[in-house]
């Protein structure tokens, strides 16, 4: 993975790599990089990119090279490109216009990757039991370096009034009806087999999926392929649910009767996805909305479009081999006005939204003036307060996984940190030396742990919130810079940032999607004792104290309410967090990071997160490390 494949430039030579960049074999002189056979390279490990006559992509050592040239053990050997081969470049299909030119940087360096995805440099983005799109064209752009790698077509009004119908009229197949001449039945146990496959062909091209997510997303790749497995983890829980969709026998007050409860489906599932993570919460729904008889149109974000035809590719796939409709997953790729639409339809049951608070707002009024059902899952703006007991490792490798993974682009993300007086200093001092350790750069380079913000929008939004920050009196204790030079310089990259704030501050009561931790200080000095019944008198640190119930006040004080953690070892305090009186968050957790949640509990939040839950048991989802390990969900590694 990773260069363009041969018949990419129309160059059929294998080619090892000189130090000057050139290889000589049957008479044909190959540029380093365009070769998919020996490679060597110096550095890190990274091969170099090239686009004819222009300025290197790929980078060794943190190097570039300017023209055409080889970068080894970071240095630069620039060469004059033959005229021969010249002539075959520019003859080759991709770069016969000044158009494609463009793909030469992204979708050619990971032609190979595309190619066992069938992504072309142009595709249809609607898919109704066909292949469709006469829509505008989005453009899917790298934020490494904000050029194109391919394009999607999207949908027009008329096409997505037929993809809706197409998918209404697969479900009627999908649920358990006869008819003879197509299909005898689809019970839930046979829904689920067909899942499993989707699973099995899902988990073939994981490691592919999960690059293009990196690419075009932005994220690191142990994130963007963790991003599948999600998928994958929630379909085969979803086959085990297609065994056990159990109702329930009532008594009656009636004699000679009784209740029976069931489930049944409720017709055509639509789901609107978010950019930061373009294929895992599209699986969170799709996959309980399949199994329990449903089907399901997808609108992806307009900004990562490759992802959903990659994945539509394959379930298409593995519904032709079942000989189910195909339409029983739809996708309409397009942009607000797509979205306006699924809200408004009534032939759209339920309707799942990921996005920002203020349009959710307006997605869940639309939805609900036509009786229609809505999952909202909306703004985070998640905190972790640490104890003074508290593991301090632990903790501090939470909160900074919590804080940078994914560039600070996670639902999850950890916003802000409520550190115990006691532990104050220390763990500050840690946490700002944790982050100069952090590297900063291409998300499918080995060894960075943050990547790109997705957009120039959000890095204008993260200038924007340092200034805020410094305007109402906190202050930038580490980072607050965006990063505009050497290799970041076409790309959306900034620092992540660590601040000084108090709760009251408005800068902590507002959610901004980028990586800025603000950090709060908090006391806690009473010790209250209480009598044992069974044994002697027992002293809590935390339990029942004012100052205890003033950093939850301070905690909950926020409109948001996704997903919360609390460090330490004290009992007490672990049972009043997790109860009524403690966290009024969606997502409850003690001792692990904010984010990383599993696909066996429910996923949502309270208050202007939107209440809904996706993804596993539709009930609060408490989680207690008691091991002092961290694994992450999904087999992430992020160190």
């Amino acid at each position: 993975d990773g260069l363009p494949g041969e018949a990419a430039l129309g160059v059929a030579d294998h080619v090892a790599l000189r130090e000057d960049g050139l290889q000589s074999q049957e008479g044909v002189a190959r540029p380093q990089g365009l070769g998919d056979g020996d490679r060597r390279v110096g550095g890190d490990g990274r091969e170099g990119a090239v686009e004819a006559g222009g300025e290197s992509q790929g980078f060794c050592g943190g190097h570039g090279a300017v023209g055409v040239g080889a970068v080894c053990g970071g240095a630069t050997s620039p060469f004059s490109l033959p005229s021969t081969m010249l002539r075959s470049l520019l003859s080759s299909p991709l770069v016969r216009t000044q158009r494609n030119l463009r793909f030469l940087s992204n979708f050619v360096r990971y032609k190979d990757t595309f190619d066992r995805l069938n992504i072309k440099e142009h595709n249809h983005g609607v898919f109704n039991g066909k292949w469709a799109g006469t829509g505008p064209v989005l453009h899917s752009v790298s934020p490494v370096n904000n050029e194109l790698i391919a394009e999607v077509t999207t949908a027009t009004p008329k096409e997505l009034d037929e993809t809706i119908a197409e998918a209404r009229k697969a479900q009627i197949v999908w649920r358990e009806v006869s008819d003879p001449p197509h299909i005898a039945m689809v019970p839930a146990p046979k829904r689920g087999q067909v899942l499993f496959d989707i699973r099995t062909r899902l988990h073939a091209h994981r490691h592919d999926l999960g690059t293009l997510v990196a690419l075009e997303m932005g994220k690191i790749l142990p994130e963007g392929v963790g991003e599948i497995q999600e998928y994958i983890d929630i379909l085969d829980y979803s086959l085990g649910l297609s065994r056990s969709l159990n109702g329930q026998i009532i008594p009656s007050e009636r004699p000679g009767h009784i209740m029976l409860e069931t489930w049944n489906p409720l017709g055509l599932v639509g789901v609107i996805s978010a950019f930061n993570f373009p294929v895992a919460v599209y699986g969170w729904n799709a996959a309980i909305a399949m199994v329990t008889g449903n089907s399901v149109i997808w609108k992806p974000a307009p900004t990562t479009p490759l992802a959903s035809v990659a994945v539509q590719l394959i379930q298409q796939e593995v519904l032709e081999q079942h000989g189910l409709p195909t339409a029983i997953c739809s996708l309409a790729n397009g942009g607000a006005d797509v979205g306006q639409t699924l809200a408004e339809d009534r032939r759209v049951d339920l309707l799942s939204f990921t996005g920002s608070t203020p349009v959710g707002r307006r997605v869940g009024t639309v939805v609900q003036e036509r009786f229609g059902k809505s999952i909202l899952e909306l703004g985070g703006n998640n905190a972790i307060i640490v104890n003074e007991d508290a593991d301090l490792d632990l903790a501090l490798r939470s909160v900074v996984f919590a804080a940078v993974g994914t560039a600070g682009q996670r639902c999850t993300t950890t916003r802000r940190l409520f550190l115990h007086e006691k532990i104050h200093d220390q763990f500050m001092k840690s946490l700002v030396a944790a982050y100069k350790q952090v590297k900063i750069g291409d998300p499918l380079q080995s060894g960075v742990l943050c990547g790109p913000l997705h957009t120039k929008a959000a890095v204008d939004a993260y200038s924007k919130g340092v200034e805020d920050v410094k305007a109402q009196g906190g202050e930038v204790l580490y980072g607050g810079k965006v990063l505009t030079e050497g290799e970041y310089a076409k790309g959306n990259f900034v620092m992540p940032t660590i601040t000084k704030v108090n709760s009251a501050m408005d800068v902590v009561k507002h959610e901004v999607f980028v990586p800025i931790l603000h950090t709060m200080k908090f006391k806690i000095e009473k010790l209250q004792s209480y009598a044992n019944p069974i044994g002697p008198t027992l002293t809590s640190r935390f339990h029942h104290t004012q100052d205890f119930d003033e950093v939850i006040a301070q905690h909950n004080s926020v409109s948001q309410g996704l997903s919360s953690s609390l460090f330490t070892r004290d009992a007490g305090a672990m049972f009043k967090w997790i109860g009524p009186a403690g966290s009024d968050c969606g997502i409850v957790n003690v001792n692990i990071p904010t984010n990383g949640a599993e696909i066996g509990g429910a996923f949502g939040g309270e208050k202007e997160t939107g209440g809904g839950r996706e993804s596993g048991s539709d009930s609060w989802k408490h989680t207690i490390n008691y091991s002092g390990q961290l694994p992450l969900a999904q087999g992430i590694v992020f160190a």
